[in-house]
């Protein structure tokens, strides 16, 4: 047995545009992710998150699944369209579900983790160009504002952002992830501005005198050479620079790495929208740093990648229901870069877990692959705990069966299933495994 410390924090994790449902209830206004969903072609059967796992009505229900799991923690995003519908307009109404589900989770004495920042902006700032505009930093801090003046004294453990990765070139660059905009420029753009507005909100926390702790999740993924070839190395390296150290180094080093903000010059010209004293903000002190992990990136030169030169291959052998190739040994070796290379603030594991297509057997779900995916993840991070490394909680992803973004509900990656059409909630096989993992406090 492989018992984790006293101390650790065993928790799930979700997103409310993912859960929540309750679109048009209570003053909730229009998101970006609303708007996309609309959009012939954008996402999976044009579905949308308008109902979802319906949590909005259902929360008690879902509280009471996670005490009967025996998690510590429980990691849930507001959504911004409920709180600030319109411009200039406060929601109370969705403030006060809120307040209904830290006080269901008090009950239980499960301590809730909250995202600010889940990628489901409200239109009317998109409408104003959203993360390519400066004012919606300001706005961002308006929005923490408000969160933290209401539960600042309820919850202990804030994050910032999920994934600004994301947010920025999922949504902006690629265009398949809200609001669906294929500009390379208006993505760099978006990532600064969301590293900008964490900075703010940091630094806005530490003024308040709250006692709680804040930081930021970032998608990190070790990044593999197709070969030792000189220019897979080179593409490598690049695409680290791309997915990794961009946000990595302002938030830890205070700095752009050197060789894509010249690769991004080059190619786009001057970098004009960050301005001076940007990094000194971007790089406020944070308590912790969240980490969503799901696989690794084997890359090669790709010569028609025109801005990077680089290019994933897909694997096809050892993956999730997503194509994405399963790598435990790679959590730690990012575990361990992390430690290494930035920070010895405490880590915790934000996002980890795996999409199957899963099966109904003799009225049971037997997900023994994502029972083993997450046995294989937990050893990895208890090898890096034993060797000194300061991770200090696991959250896994997810819950519950959930929208999956633009592949709608077509992927699973909860360890409850969730029945659509009726919406009844089944604890998997993975849920039972994981109740005598957080029971033990350990893995066999």
């Amino acid at each position: 047995m492989e018992i984790f410390p006293d101390t650790f924090t065993w928790g799930t994790a979700t997103a409310s545009y993912q859960i929540e449902g309750g679109a048009h209830e209570e003053g909730r206004g229009e998101s970006i992710w609303d708007r996309f969903a609309r959009q012939p072609g954008k996402v999976y059967k044009q579905q949308n998150g308008e109902i979802a796992c319906d949590h909005f009505h259902r929360y008690p229900e879902d509280v009471e699944l996670m005490a009967d799991l025996g998690i510590s923690s429980y990691r849930f995003s507001f959504a911004w369209p409920r709180l600030f519908p319109e411009e200039g307009k406060f929601n109370s109404e969705g403030l006060a579900f809120y307040t209904r589900l830290l006080d269901e989770l008090d009950a239980k004495g499960i301590t809730p983790a909250a995202t600010i920042y889940h990628w489901d902006l409200p239109t009317w700032l998109q409408d104003k160009g959203g993360w390519t505009n400066r004012e919606t930093v300001d706005q961002f801090v308006t929005y923490a504002k408000t969160l933290f003046d209401a539960f600042g004294s309820r919850i202990p453990s804030w994050i910032t952002h999920n994934e600004p990765w994301c947010a920025a070139f999922l949504g902006y660059a690629f265009g398949v992830h809200a609001p669906g905009h294929t500009d390379w420029n208006e993505a760099l753009i978006a990532s600064h501005h969301l590293l900008l507005s964490h900075g703010k909100v940091v630094e806005l926390y530490r003024s308040m005198g709250l006692a709680g702790e804040i930081g930021i999740t970032l998608n990190l993924s070790p990044t593999i050479p197709a070969s030792e070839a000189a220019e897979d190395v080179a593409a490598a390296e690049r695409s680290d620079g791309f997915a990794n150290r961009w946000f990595l180094d302002p938030i830890f080093k205070g700095r752009y790495p050197e060789d894509m903000v010249t690769l991004y010059k080059n190619r786009f010209g001057p970098l004009s929208f960050m301005k001076e004293g940007d990094l000194d903000t971007i790089s406020a002190p944070i308590d912790f740093l969240g980490i969503n992990y799901y696989s690794h990136n084997i890359v090669e030169n790709d010569e028609k990648n025109d801005i990077l030169g680089a290019g994933v291959i897909s694997e096809t052998e050892n993956v999730t229901d997503m194509g994405w190739g399963i790598h435990p040994e790679s959590l730690y070796d990012l575990l361990t870069r992390i430690k290494s290379d930035y920070t010895d603030i405490p880590l915790y594991i934000t996002e980890n877990g795996a999409a199957f297509p899963d099966v109904w057997k003799d009225g049971k779900i037997e997900d023994h692959a994502r029972i083993k995916y997450l046995h294989d993840h937990f050893a990895a991070a208890h090898r890096f705990i034993e060797e000194g490394g300061n991770l200090q909680g696991y959250y896994v992803w997810s819950l519950m069966d959930n929208y999956e973004w633009s592949f709608g509900y077509s992927k699973r990656f909860g360890i409850i299933y969730v029945d659509y059409e009726t919406l009844e909630r089944t604890p998997k096989e993975s849920y039972k495994w994981y109740q005598k993992v957080i029971k033990e406090n350990g893995i066999e």
